[in-house]
């Protein structure tokens, strides 16, 4: 079975289009060597797929003849992705929020207005400066 048609069937991709794409860009690695959608894959073969920034890592226990539901894709394919790989995602997608929290872009013009204005106000006098003598 290709291998585009493989990750489609096994619910990887939503369309084998998506998965044929993939492929061609490098992402799916069969046995450590990069695929092309037309490889043809046995069971027994270990499959990396780079996807959502995320290495899973999957050996082919079987193949299945159509498309199969979400239920009984353990069947065709055992996933070994370590956790690590997607606690590092957590990290990432934390430090995204915490650098740009979601839905704060530029600032509008009546927010820049206003720090405009903050910023041109004088400093407050301290009691510094009003021991100072004057002249």
């Amino acid at each position: 079975m290709r291998i585009d048609k493989y990750l489609w069937n096994v619910r990887y991709f939503k369309t084998r289009n998506i998965a044929s794409m993939a492929c061609k860009k490098g992402h799916v690695r069969v046995n450590g060597q990069v695929a092309k959608p037309s490889r043809e894959v046995y069971a027994s073969d270990k499959i990396v797929v780079r996807k959502d920034q995320i290495n899973y890592e999957l050996t082919i226990l079987d193949l299945p003849e159509n498309r199969v539901g979400a239920k009984l894709v353990d069947m065709y394919r055992k996933d070994t992705t370590p956790k690590d790989a997607f606690e590092h995602n957590e990290l990432l997608q934390q430090a995204k929020e915490y650098y740009r929290k979601a839905g704060m872009g530029r600032p509008t013009k009546k927010d820049r207005r206003e720090i405009d204005e903050y910023l041109e106000t004088p400093p407050s006098t301290t009691a510094e400066d009003q021991e100072a003598p004057s002249g």
